[in-house]
């Protein structure tokens, strides 16, 4: 079986290992389609939280079912595309308890703390598959990324009417739009880059794409008559930009970061006790945004084609990767065909 793994920082490399095999409660998923997102620049970079080498990257994944466990099929059968929900939780820790296996305690993520999906064929749990019913394989793949999004919209409690911020237009930021627009939200978004900005305006329908270096909160106060936006999601990882986002809410409004920096965000405490901000982390999804990702994109309230922005053949991973890091802010969506 071809695998890729990540060896050290800059390392990719093609191996042969025994094929995976199935366990009980599992599935044995033929992949077709690999996301490649921030995280696997990240641990190809050396700069990912949580991540040890070597690691077989990869946790945006569609493919077929090749084998499954007679007794927990769950509705799936051979032949099956699925999209995997790349999250592994135990089940029984305070957090699973409460209907938050997302940031279950023990949680692995595929990709990330165990092997993930750069590999010809991968076993998954049952309960970790998504059937893909009237979706591609491309559009399988993507559920996972705008899943995130529907989770930060979930978290946020968005209401129709409400102005939304999103800060940073990247995948996650696209799909954060995405939902909260579906939610009835007004959305405006802040970027550094002109290029992300006016893919933005194209993606979702939006009150205003603001330059991110201009000093936008004269702009916000006048685009909300003064009220600011009752919900800003910071997608950047950027602590400075964190940092700031407490600056663009409403009082009594929320502040969702989205991102992860693995450094410290200060946060100027008179003007966050001031504005009484609710301030919310938002990790991973469940199988519920998974669902509402899967919706959205088959009644085609996201425009999935727009998101890929480019596909790469399996066999060209390796040599194209470095160039994938290094342009990495002019794709959105990059997915590899296995």
């Amino acid at each position: 079986m071809q695998t890729i793994v990540c060896r050290q920082p800059g390392e990719l490399r093609r191996l042969e290992r025994d094929p995976n095999q199935m366990g009980p409660g599992q599935a044995l998923i033929r992949i077709r389609r690999i996301g490649v997102c921030g995280t696997d620049f990240h641990a190809f970079q050396g700069n990912q939280p949580y991540f040890t080498y070597p690691r077989v990257l990869g946790h945006e994944l569609s493919g077929v079912i090749e084998a499954i466990d007679p007794d927990l099929r769950r509705g799936l059968q051979i032949g099956d595309v699925v999209a995997i929900v790349p999250y592994l939780h135990c089940g029984q820790c305070v957090a699973c308890r409460q209907g938050k296996p997302n940031c279950c305690v023990h949680l692995e993520v595929f990709g990330v703390h165990c092997d993930g999906g750069m590999q010809e064929t991968l076993a998954v749990p049952t309960t970790h598959l998504v059937k893909a019913e009237g979706l591609s394989l491309d559009q399988a793949a993507i559920l996972e990324p705008l899943s995130i999004g529907a989770h930060a919209v979930r978290r946020a409690a968005l209401k129709p009417g409400e102005v939304a911020l999103v800060i940073g237009a990247g995948p996650i930021g696209l799909g954060v739009m995405a939902l909260a627009h579906q939610r009835g939200a007004k959305i405006l978004v802040i970027d550094g880059d002109a290029d992300r900005l006016r893919f933005a305006q194209i993606w979702c329908p939006v009150e205003a794409a603001l330059p991110a270096g201009d000093h936008p909160e004269d702009q916000l106060a006048s685009l909300t008559q003064g009220d600011w936006p009752s919900v800003v999601f910071d997608a950047t990882g950027n602590v400075q930009s964190m940092s700031q986002a407490v600056s663009y809410v409403a009082h009594g409004g929320r502040v969702v970061y989205v991102g992860l920096s693995q450094d410290t965000v200060c946060i100027a405490d008179p003007l966050f006790h001031q504005r009484e901000v609710t301030l919310l982390a938002s990790r991973n999804a469940t199988r519920e945004d998974f669902a509402t990702a899967h919706q959205a994109v088959r009644e085609r309230q996201i425009a999935s084609d727009a998101y890929i922005s480019q596909k790469i053949p399996w066999d060209d991973l390796i040599e194209a990767f470095p160039a994938l890091v290094a342009g990495q802010r002019q794709q959105v969506k990059t997915l590899i065909e296995v």
